[in-house]
């Protein structure tokens, strides 16, 4: 789900930690990739002409397959090194949202079938892409597709984009790749969103820098989870009645959502005492009975990953023949054409990556006013030095002129 409203304020408030440029810009860059994220992604996305999902004679779902094969392979193409991170376990706090997705596929189902007796073709589709569903096997075939690739790929003890956090934190990619921006929660420092979209959308790759967004913001980290939290997250019901733009002032009038729940708590307490006076208030806001904001948190300031120094990564050559095998006599894909994809991956990881041109210049520190004085003094003596020098040449100039005249 990520979090609600954060893209709209980050544009507001911080309109310099958003960069939007072409894929080819990021070649060269080391990526960690929500795999998960991706996978239903491509489920949706990756569809034939009447708006159903791919599949093969055998009737076995292939757009996840195929989403992961050359969309993998257009970022190979422009210098980028994927690295797939597949989610884990869930957190405890995330059981109440899942229960809702499944009510809503379920929902979505029964919708379907009434559409197909009443509605029209938009209306069939759109509640069968509401019932998408990322399983174990999706999982599997896409681990299994990625190794014959030769792309890493990585499984998390829980989030997947915690783990592309941690990743980037560490330094072993530059970003992080998503579509949820409670990656940025995570303390990404860099997210990479539009990756994985397909080349006919045209769409830019949005990259947020987190450091110039908490700038923007006016916040340190821990307000801006605070923030993120009472936006509304896959670990929180939202609070009814604060939209993204009061959440921002509460945080800031407050400074931490500790205080901001206590203000709240206070403000409907007096909510009811007057409506016990017999005085009418409309509307209002209402913290929910049961709402674990401080476990939640815990969940993005210390979120269970693996370390990235014990994360080694590999890219290699693909294994043609595995994927001819796996995608073409399994799976029903054109042999021509997985064998071309294969050709531009072998080119395209064997192929020695430019150096980009931010790697041949290195960060000066400023100046301290110290070190301008000293400058100062030096430019000072070295003046002087010329000034005496040009002194003595005139000098010496005019003994030869007289020598001359004698």
């Amino acid at each position: 789900m990520g979090i609600k409203g954060l893209t709209a304020l980050l544009a507001e408030h911080a309109p310099h930690a958003i960069k939007e440029h072409e894929i080819k810009t990021l070649f060269g860059r080391k990526v960690a990739i929500d795999a998960s994220m991706s996978i239903y992604q491509f489920l949706i996305a990756v569809r034939q002409k009447d708006g159903e999902m791919l599949q093969n004679d055998a009737g076995e779902t292939t757009s996840h397959l195929m989403g992961f094969f050359y969309r993998t392979i257009r970022m190979v193409e422009n210098g980028i090194k994927p690295l797939y991170v597949f989610d884990g376990k869930p957190p405890e706090l995330k059981a109440g949202v899942l229960s809702k997705r499944f009510e809503r596929r379920e929902e979505a189902k029964d919708e379907q079938e009434e559409a197909k007796e009443t509605g029209t073709t938009e209306d069939v589709d759109r509640f069968s892409r509401r019932q998408v569903k990322v399983t174990r096997e999706h999982n599997e075939e896409c681990r299994k597709l990625l190794g014959l690739m030769g792309i890493p790929y990585v499984v998390a003890p829980s989030e997947a984009e915690a783990q592309c956090a941690e990743l980037a934190r560490g330094g072993k990619v530059y970003g992080a790749g998503s579509e949820d921006m409670d990656t940025l929660t995570f303390n990404a420092p860099i997210l990479l969103r539009h990756l994985t979209f397909s080349e006919a959308r045209k769409q830019p790759i949005s990259e947020i820098n987190l450091a110039r967004a908490l700038e923007g913001l006016e916040m340190t980290m821990s307000q801006f989870v605070d923030l993120c939290l009472l936006l509304g997250c896959d670990y929180l019901e939202p609070i009814r009645g604060v939209g993204p733009k009061s959440a921002l002032k509460l945080i800031r009038e407050h400074g931490g959502l500790g205080e901001v729940v206590e203000h709240l708590k206070e403000k409907a307490a007096a909510k009811e005492e007057a409506v016990d006076e017999g005085k009418k208030k409309k509307g209002g806001i209402a913290v929910p009975e049961y709402w674990p904001w401080e476990e939640a948190k815990k969940i993005f300031q210390k979120p269970d990953v693996t370390p990235a120094d014990e994360v080694e990564v590999e890219w290699k050559s693909p294994d043609i023949d595995g994927l001819v095998d796996f995608l073409v006599k399994d799976k029903g894909f054109n042999e021509d054409r997985v064998r071309k994809g294969a050709e531009k991956l072998t080119k395209g990881v064997s192929a020695k990556q430019q150096g980009r041109l931010d790697g041949f210049f290195t960060a000066q520190p400023k100046p301290t006013k110290k070190d301008e004085e000293s400058k100062g003094k030096g430019k000072g003596k070295a003046a002087t030095k010329g000034t005496k020098r040009k002194a003595d040449e005139k000098d010496t100039s005019s003994t030869k002129k007289t020598k001359a005249k004698k």
